[in-house]
This record gives C-alpha cells, structure tokens and sequence, in this order.
C-alpha cells in the first residue's frame, strides 16, 4: 500500500466534495474541478476527511492508490487557495506588458512583440517588467500554460538570455576562446 495514499485529506471551510459514479467533484469559492476514479480504488467522505482506499488488492490499484489521493488532494487545494508559477524575462530590452488579466505582451528580441492569451481559469499579472505569473485553480494547466510562455524563447546557456522559471537554475557554458600559440 502507498504511504501518501493512506493519508486522509482534509476538507477546508468552503469546499464541498460530492462523489458519483467514481467521479469527484470539488467546489470551492475559485471554481470546480472533476476527476475520475478507478473502479479499483474507492473514494468516501469521512467527516470532514476524504479517504482513498484500494477495492481489489493488484499490481494497478497499488500504482494508482498515491496518484488518485495526490490528484484529489491538488484539487482541494486548488479550489480552496490556487496554484502560481513565477517566470523570469532576462535579456538585452526584454519587456513585458500586461494588457488584461488573460493576455500578456512581451518583447523578446525578436522582430515582433509576442502576445501570449491564457485560456479560461488562468490570470497573467506582471509584477514588474521582467515577470509574469500564473495563476489559477488547476495545478496541471497552471503548469502548462507557463511550459508554453517558457517555450516562446528558452534559456540560452550563454548569456541566460529567454525566459525561465523564477526557481530554475541555468548552468551558464564558458564561452568559446581562441587557440594560444
């Protein structure tokens, strides 16, 4: 049995579970977020706890015992409080601008500023001019939509020139030197 599995999750103030035909659903004040559940494993409401708990003891319900309570975990934390990412621009006249709460302009050192449009349940805010970051309720999007600001322009290893998140270490390579005689 996994050990992150059998950890009980608890329901903050707010927060309404309904579980239905291995679906739950978790409403909060940020919005709701459904997930299905394996007919191997059962999810039940215990007091204010949420409990996962394996059905048929095989190989697969044991795999994804830890994963359905960490999915259904994330989405009680996401409804109830939410989930950032923080990027960093670095580079020569690197700039971002935000037009609305879903839509961020950035000039790269490209020949065009990049708009970049977040789709629904994710709000861009640029705290300062070299910073964006995401926000939303859905760990998994909030993750891809900055994998997808990040891939505009990487870091290069140079000059750490491009965007990268606000915890990523970029490992700088030595420049090329000429030959001695």
């Amino acid at each position: 049995m996994s050990r992150i599995g059998k950890k009980p999750i608890a329901i903050p103030a707010g927060v309404t579970v309904k579980i239905e035909d291995n679906v739950v659903t978790v409403t909060g004040k940020l919005g709701t977020l459904s997930q299905r559940v394996s007919d191997l494993l059962s999810v039940e409401i215990k007091g204010a706890e949420i409990v996962v708990s394996i059905v048929k003891d095989t190989r697969e319900s044991n795999s994804l015992h830890g994963l359905t309570r960490t999915l259904i975990f994330n989405m009680v934390e996401g409804v109830s409080t939410g989930f950032t990412k923080d990027l960093v621009i670095n580079g020569v006249g690197a700039k971002v601008f935000s037009k609305d709460p879903h839509t961020v302009e950035m000039k790269l050192g490209f020949s065009h500023p990049v708009v970049f449009t977040a789709p629904e349940g994710i709000t861009l805010t640029v705290p300062s001019v070299t910073e964006i970051r995401v926000f939303g309720f859905d760990k998994q999007l909030v993750g891809q939509v900055a994998a997808n600001i990040r891939a505009i322009k990487p870091v290069e290893p140079y000059h750490s020139y491009g965007i990268r998140y606000a915890n990523e270490v970029v490992v700088k390579k030595e420049g090329k030197t000429a030959a001695k005689k």
